[in-house]
């Protein structure tokens, strides 16, 4: 199982970052597609791929709604032949970047027509552009292979479009082992019942993770964005009922109380509702010792990666950078051994 890093790409730093990442022993590195938040992705990316060799790049993640889908295929071949083959193209359906611009999440129909042509144009096809024939017509001059995409799905619907179009699923729905395994059946059916051969698909899921000495300095660490990412089970149309109890208490009580300018903030008003118990059920918080069982424990469920993001916005920079060199140094040779 291989395990990659979320960060945010830094101006100026950003390759020396990446570098940190791939002599860390991350197998990947994916940046936010946040326009408002973050530097802008695509460039990001390519300092990254500039200043590394081996380490996996790509957005984590774009989305269907700021960018056309011939854009986001053009900008992923790049990152593919910039980076000798060391992309994946990773696409959901929108949050803080589309929110920033005034604009709602896609729609799960539009999402998947969007997907069917990424995948059009990624392929080296012809996609029908109000009758014009339209191709990314400098893909048949360079000689790598094909980008990969990776859909970050939280919900049944979006897991089943991902089964239908992608080579790659990334579960957003928390470190819960059970619930995990559940997402996984899901998409194995919706793969076998598209005509697609299950085991010809790799998944992985989105890990809030801080290791910290201190179990409490670990979950307060993590408290803004377990919201952020635990509120992408209360999106519009996402039926409540079929959550496990702990998931749906948090859900329910983000739905009314989550406040979209204190986005993945560790001090947002809305991240003290968190409780304890929620935060060690959704992520994995505090030493090597307690958290190595819960990696364990997710590899046996047949994983093939996992992405840790690290941490909230606003931790102290000691808090994050400990807990980065923990995850480098302790945990990731421990499950290598």
């Amino acid at each position: 199982m291989d395990i990659g890093v979320v960060m945010v790409g830094v101006p100026k730093r950003t390759a020396a970052l990446a570098r940190l990442a791939e002599e860390a022993g991350f197998a990947s590195l994916r940046f936010p597609d946040s326009q408002n938040l973050a530097p802008e992705v695509w460039g990001q990316l390519m300092l990254a791929a500039a200043g590394t060799s081996r380490i996996q790049l790509g957005p984590g993640v774009s989305n269907s709604i700021t960018r056309d889908a011939a854009l986001t295929a053009s900008a992923a071949l790049s990152l593919q032949v910039e980076s000798d083959g060391r992309a994946v193209l990773g696409i959901g359906r929108g949050d803080s970047s589309v929110q920033r611009i005034g604009k709602a999440p896609d729609s799960v129909a539009h999402f998947e027509r969007y997907l069917a042509m990424v995948q059009t144009y990624l392929s080296g096809g012809t996609v029908d552009r109000d009758g014009f024939a339209s191709r990314l017509e400098w893909l048949p001059h360079v000689k790598v292979a094909k980008v990969p995409l990776e859909v970050a799905a939280t919900g049944p619907r979006v897991i089943e479009v991902a089964a239908r179009h992608a080579e790659r699923i990334c579960f957003a729905v928390g470190a819960d082992a059970s619930h995990l395994a559940a997402a996984l059946a899901h998409a194995r059916g919706a793969a076998a019942a598209a005509g697609r051969d299950p085991n010809t698909l790799r998944y992985g899921a989105f890990i809030n993770c801080v290791l910290h000495d201190d179990v409490a300095v670990a979950r307060n660490a993590l408290r803004g964005t377990v919201a952020t990412f635990a509120r992408f089970s209360a999106m519009r149309g996402s039926p409540l009922a079929r959550l496990p109890e702990p998931l749906r208490r948090t859900v329910e009580y983000l739905r009314s109380h989550y406040d979209m300018r204190e986005h993945t903030r560790a001090d947002a008003g809305h991240a003290a509702g968190i409780d304890d118990g929620f935060v060690d059920w959704f992520a994995i918080a505090g030493p090597v010792e307690r958290a190595l069982p819960r990696f364990r424990q997710l590899a046996t469920l047949g994983l093939d990666f996992l992405h840790v993001v690290p941490s909230s916005t606003g931790v102290a920079r000691d808090i994050a950078l400990g807990s980065f060199s923990t995850l480098a140094h302790s945990l990731l040779p421990a499950l290598a051994s």
